[in-house]
């Protein structure tokens, strides 16, 4: 598909209703206001195109750069690349596409150590959002790389920008379910600083309560475990 043809059935598949509820997310400009179903569907047309992907990202438009992090190819971005769309990140939508798109790349774990400490709350939010995905996806890592980012979300949590906020408590709870060990460090520090306030806007999302989540999480586990064991 080329991205004149993509552009247009896209603009048809835009809805007035779906253009509302990105506005209450808090997603701005151009847009169409394509479902989450059709893009998924664009998606599966047309698999992994990298160069399409570029020239989705390229357009500014809300839908086409969701739909550029879907069919990209992690293996193909370039630092210079990340660092580049990086700039474009303008809403938290589409920041979250976007991490779950960096964190699919061998690029991760450094954009990690690298975004965590940004003074912008975006992309300072991406980087914690990779540190999540690491914590529960990357083997190789010992359990010591997160001591340090448990240290810093104990003692800056609080005084972090809003979205900053919201994915480091993601990230305390996706350490605490890496392994035993991890989540008594990671409840000790969830209990320590106690709840944590983010503004959601407009919109029907909460924060997790990281203490309830782990637990709830790791009981879940535990239920499933029994009835594999049982069978």
């Amino acid at each position: 598909m080329t991205l004149q043809e993509v552009m247009k059935q896209m603009k048809a598949c835009g809805t007035e209703q779906n253009r509302k509820t990105w506005g209450r997310y808090g997603i701005q400009g151009e847009m169409f206001g394509v479902s989450f179903a059709n893009l998924y569907n664009f998606q599966k047309q047309i698999k992994v195109d990298h160069e399409l992907a570029e020239q989705l990202w390229a357009t500014g438009n809300y839908d086409a750069q969701v739909l550029a992090t879907l069919v990209a190819d992690p293996n193909a971005m370039t630092d210079k690349q990340f660092e580049e769309w990086a700039k474009g990140l303008n809403n938290n939508g589409i920041a979250l596409m976007y991490g779950k798109l960096l964190i699919r790349s061998p690029l991760a774990r450094k954009k990690a150590e690298k975004w965590h400490r940004s003074k912008d709350e975006l992309i300072a939010s991406v980087g914690w959002m990779l540190i999540s995905g690491l914590a529960l996806g990357d083997n190789e890592l010992t359990d010591e790389f997160f001591d340090p980012y448990l240290k810093l979300i104990e003692s800056g949590i609080h005084k972090q920008k809003n979205r900053v906020r919201y994915e480091m408590n993601g990230a305390l709870i996706t350490i605490g379910l890496r392994n035993e060990r991890m989540e008594k460090k990671a409840m000790a520090v969830a209990k320590k600083i106690g709840k944590i306030i983010v503004d959601h806007g407009d919109t029907d999302c909460k924060t997790p309560d990281a203490v309830e989540y782990i637990a709830r999480t790791k009981a879940y586990r535990n239920k499933k475990k029994a009835k594999a064991a049982a069978k």
